[in-house]
C-alpha cells in the first residue's frame, strides 16, 4: 500500500511535492462514508473471509480512506468486487445504525477497537488503518450532543437515499437477510416509509444536488489523491481514466472551489493535450505556472530563483506544447526565451533540457541535427543526467538508421544504452529501445528478428510501480510494437490475428488518444495491400484519401500504385516523379527505392526494358548502401524479370539465386509467390521450352517448374490473389500440354477457365508483369 503514496505528486517538474492549495472547502473527519469505511474495517477483522479476498481488501484500503467521497451504491459496489461476504456484513452494520435510534450509532462507536486499548487487533498504532480509526474516534469524540445527531440525521439519509425509488418515492429495503430467522426487519418498514413520504414532501432532489449534499467539496487530502490518481492513470493506462467531458466537468468545480490549485491546472493540461486542445492545453498550461509562482512555495525552496525558475520551466513546457503540435516557428520562440532565461540564471540543468529539445525540433524539420544531438549527449553525461543522455543515443541511432549505418554499429549502440536503463530503472526508455530494435529490424527485412524483439518487448515485465490496477501498457513504444505485429501477421496473409491485433490497439488507445495515429495508418495500409492483393482496385482507390491525410508520402504512393494498376500510366507516372523528388529532399531513403521500382514497371508496359535496367541497377545500389536487405531483394526480382525480357534468362536464373533464399526466409507471402512464379518461368525459358509446343525442351528444368508453379499456387491460394493464380494455372496448362500430360492440361486448363470467367477482364500479358 505504500507504493500509493508514491505517486501523490504527480507533476515531474515540480521541485517538491507540495501542494499549495490551503482553502479548499475541508470538512469534518467523521461522515458517512467515512463511518461506512470504519464498519468495513471493524468487519473484515469480525468476518472470516478467505486470504485472496483479504489481500483486495488491503489493497482498497487505502483508495477508499484517501479518495473522494462515494455513495452508498458505488462504495458498496466497489467491496463487493473483492469480497461480497464482507459487503454484506457492511450493509447489515449500516442497517442496523441507519434504521436504528441514536444509541445504536453510539455503541458502534464504544464497541470499536482502538489500537491503544485492543492489543490483538490487527489495527496497529503507526498503520494506515491505525492511523485512519485514531483520526475518526478523536473527530467523533470531540463532537458535542447536537453534532451527533447531526451525524446521526446525515447517515440515515446517506443510507435511505440508496434505497429511494424516484420512480413511486416509495424507498425499497435491501434483501439483507430475508431467509434469515435470526434477524428481524419487519418493524423497520412502516418508519422508514414514513420518513421517506416526509421527504417527498419537501420535493425531490435533483442528482447532481442530492451528491452535492451528500458529498459536498472535497478536502485537501481527497483532491490531492484525485489529481495523482488521475494523473497517473492517464501516463499508465488512459482507458481507466475519467473521459475527457467527464474529467474536465470535475476540475471545473475543483477550480470553482479553488482557482489557484496548481496541480488542479496543470491535469487541465493533461486532459486538453488528450482531445488535441491547443487553446485550453496551453491555457492551463500558463495558469499552472503563474499559481505556482503565486504560491509562493518556488521561493521558499530555491530563494530568490523560485521565480525565475518556473519561468524558463514555463517557456520550456511551452515549446514542447508547440513542437506536438506542429507549430515549429512558436515552438523556436518559446525555447530560445527558455534558452535565454536559463543562460541568465546559469541553470545548466535546464539549458539541457533546452538543448535536447533544440535537436528534437530540428529533426522535426526536416534538419541534420546530428551535430547537436552528439553534443547533447556529451552534456547530459557530464551533468549526470542518465535520462538525457539515452534519448540523445537512441536519436543518434535512428538518424544512423536512415543514413545507412551498418546494424552492428546501431545495436551495439542500443547494447550500451540498455545498460544504462536496467543501472538506472528507466523502464519508460528500454521500451523505446525494443521499440527502436523493432523498427530497425523492420526496416532492415530481417522480418523474424523484428518479430522477437516486438514480443519481447510485449513480454517485458514494467519495472514502473504498479498502482491502482493498472500496467504501463498504453505508451508509444506499445503502439509501435503492436503496429508491427498487425503488419508482419498480414504480409504471411494471417488476417484473422491481424484483426485481433488491431481490435485491441483499438481498445488501448481509443481515436481521440495521442497514439491512435499509429493504428489507424497500420489498419488502412493492411486494408489496402490486402485489396491490391486481390485484384480489388475499386475498394483499394478510396483508402488513398484517408492514408493521404494520416500521412502525405505514404498516400501518394499508393496513389500512384492505384493508377497504376488501373492503367493510367500517365498520371502515375506524374505522381511518382513529383514524389521521387520530395523524397529525395528529405533523404526518405525507402520511399525512393520503391518509387524507383514503380517506375521500372511503368517502363515495363511500353516494353522500355533497356529504359528500366539503370532506375533498377540506381536503386539496388541504394538499397546495399543502406542495407536495406528485403528492398535489395526486391530490385533483384526487377532486374530478373527486365534481363527475362531481355532473352538472357539463364543471366536472370543466375541472378535469382541470390535473392530468392533471403526472400523466402523473410519476405511477405506476396513476395514469396511472385519469386517463385518468377523462378519457373526462368526455368522454363532457360530449358528451352515454347509456348506453341515446337523445339526440344529440357525435361529436368520443366519438371522442376512445375513443381515450383504448385509451391508459387500455395502462396497466392492463401492471399486469393486470383489474378496470379489465374497467370499460374495458364502456365502449368502450357507445361502439361508440352510434358504430354493431359490429365494435368486440362485440370490446370479448367482451373483458368473458371477464374477468367469469375474476373471478367482481359488477362493482361504475362509477359508484361512481374
Amino acid at each position: 500500500m505504500a507504493s500509493v503514496h508514491e505517486s501523490l505528486y504527480f507533476n515531474p517538474m515540480m521541485t517538491n511535492g507540495v501542494v499549495h492549495a490551503n482553502v479548499f472547502g475541508i470538512k469534518d473527519w467523521v461522515t458517512p462514508y467515512k463511518i461506512s469505511v470504519l464498519a468495513l474495517l471493524y468487519d473484515m477483522t469480525a468476518t472470516k473471509i478467505t486470504l485472496p479476498e483479504r489481500r483486495r481488501l488491503n489493497k482498497l484500503i487505502l483508495p477508499l480512506q484517501q479518495g473522494p467521497d462515494l455513495t452508498l451504491g458505488q462504495f458498496l459496489k466497489t467491496v463487493e468486487e473483492c469480497c461480497p461476504q464482507a459487503a454484506y456484513a457492511v450493509k447489515l452494520r449500516l442497517h442496523e445504525m441507519a434504521d436504528g435510534e441514536l444509541k445504536d450509532m453510539e455503541y458502534f462507536f464504544s464497541t470499536l477497537p482502538t489500537p491503544f486499548t485492543a492489543f490483538d487487533s490487527e489495527a496497529y498504532k503507526t498503520s494506515v488503518v491505525g492511523l485512519f480509526m485514531r483520526h475518526m474516534l478523536l473527530a467523533y469524540n470531540k463532537l458535542s450532543f447536537s453534532q451527533v445527531y447531526k451525524l446521526y440525521k446525515s447517515l440515515q439519509h446517506y443510507y435511505h437515499s440508496h434505497y429511494a425509488k424516484p420512480a413511486d418515492g416509495q424507498a425499497g429495503l435491501p434483501a439483507l437477510a430475508a431467509d434469515d430467522s435470526d434477524m428481524d426487519l419487519t418493524s423497520t418498514e412502516d418508519t422508514v416509509g414514513d420518513r421517506m413520504d416526509k421527504e417527498e414532501l419537501d420535493g425531490p432532489l435533483h442528482e447532481s444536488e442530492l451528491r452535492e449534499q451528500l458529498i459536498g467539496p472535497l478536502s485537501q487530502k481527497q483532491a490531492e489523491y484525485f489529481l495523482a490518481r488521475q494523473a497517473y492513470l492517464l501516463k499508465n493506462d488512459e482507458n481507466k481514466a475519467l473521459k475527457p467531458a467527464a474529467l474536465q466537468e470535475e476540475l471545473n468545480n475543483m477550480l470553482k472551489f479553488n482557482p489557484d490549485f496548481a496541480e488542479a491546472h496543470y491535469l487541465n493540461y493533461l486532459n486538453s493535450m488528450r482531445v488535441q486542445d491547443i487553446f485550453l492545453s496551453a491555457h492551463s498550461l500558463l495558469h499552472y505556472f503563474d499559481r505556482l509562482i503565486l504560491s509562493g512555495n518556488e521561493g521558499k525552496s530555491n530563494g530568490d530563483e523560485g521565480y525565475g525558475r518556473s519561468l524558463r520551466y514555463a517557456a520550456l513546457n511551452l515549446a514542447s506544447l508547440h513542437c506536438r503540435f506542429g507549430h515549429y516557428q512558436q515552438a523556436d520562440l518559446a525555447l530560445q526565451e527558455a534558452i535565454r532565461i536559463a543562460q541568465e540564471s546559469n541553470d545548466h540543468v535546464c539549458l539541457q533540457h533546452c538543448l535536447s529539445w533544440l535537436y528534437t525540433l530540428e529533426q522535426m524539420r526536416g534538419s541534420d541535427s546530428t551535430v547537436l544531438t552528439e553534443d547533447s549527449v556529451k552534456m547530459a553525461a557530464h551533468f549526470c543526467l542518465p535520462y538525457l543522455a539515452s534519448l540523445g543515443i537512441q536519436s543518434l541511432v535512428q538518424q544512423g538508421a536512415t543514413q545507412g549505418k551498418t546494424a552492428h554499429k546501431l545495436m551495439d549502440a542500443l547494447k550500451d544504452t540498455d545498460i544504462l536503463h536496467w543501472k538506472h530503472s528507466l523502464s519508460e526508455l528500454i521500451e523505446i529501445s525494443l521499440a527502436q530494435t523493432t523498427s530497425i529490424w523492420r526496416m532492415y527485412g530481417k522480418s523474424t528478428m523484428a518479430l522477437q524483439q516486438a514480443q519481447l518487448l510485449l513480454n517485458m515485465s514494467s519495472l514502473e510501480p504498479v498502482n491502482f490496477g493498472v500496467q504501463q501498457n498504453n505508451t508509444e513504444a506499445f503502439a509501435v510494437a503492436l503496429c508491427h505485429l498487425a503488419e508482419l501477421h498480414a504480409e504471411q496473409g494471417l488476417y484473422s490475428a491481424v484483426s485481433e491485433i488491431l481490435l485491441h490497439l483499438k481498445e488501448q488507445f481509443p481515436p481521440h488518444s495521442q497514439h491512435a495515429k499509429l493504428w489507424m495508418l497500420c489498419d488502412l495500409k493492411i486494408q489496402f495491400e490486402r485489396h491490391m492483393n486481390e485484384g480489388k482496385y475499386h475498394l483499394a482507390e478510396p483508402l488513398v484519401t484517408a492514408i493521404s491525410a494520416l500521412n502525405k508520402t505514404e498516400g501518394l504512393y499508393r496513389k500512384a500504385q492505384v493508377l497504376k494498376a488501373l492503367n493510367r500510366s500517365t498520371e502515375a507516372y506524374s505522381i511518382l516523379q513529383r514524389l521521387q523528388a520530395h523524397c529525395e529532399k528529405t533523404k526518405c531513403t525507402e520511399v525512393v527505392i520503391r518509387v524507383m521500382l514503380s517506375t521500372a514497371e511503368l517502363h515495363w508496359e511500353s516494353s522500355g526494358f533497356s529504359t528500366a535496367l539503370p532506375l533498377l541497377l540506381q536503386a539496388l545500389a541504394l538499397a546495399r548502401q543502406h542495407h536495406l536487405q528485403s528492398l535489395a531483394s526486391e530490385s533483384i526480382l526487377h532486374l530478373a524479370f527486365t534481363q527475362l525480357m531481355l532473352g538472357v534468362p539463364e543471366q536472370a536464373l543466375s541472378v535469382l539465386h541470390e535473392a530468392i533464399e533471403p526472400v523466402l526466409a523473410h519476405g511477405s507471402v506476396m513476395d514469396k509467390g511472385r519469386a517463385l512464379l518468377l523462378t519457373a518461368r526462368c526455368q522454363m525459358a532457360v530449358a528451352g521450352f515454347r509456348p506453341n509446343g515446337h523445339g526440344r525442351a529440357d525435361l529436368h528444368l520443366a519438371v522442376l517448374a512445375v513443381d515450383t508453379l504448385k509451391e508459387a499456387t500455395a502462396y497466392f491460394s492463401k492471399l486469393s490473389c486470383k489474378e496470379r493464380l489465374r497467370d499460374v494455372h495458364f502456365l502449368q496448362a502450357q507445361l502439361h500440354h508440352a510434358l504430354g500430360q493431359t490429365s494435368q492440361r486440362n485440370k490446370s486448363a479448367m482451373l483458368f477457365r473458371l477464374l477468367d470467367q469469375e474476373l471478367q477482364s482481359p488477362a493482361p500479358p504475362v509477359s508484361m508483369r512481374l
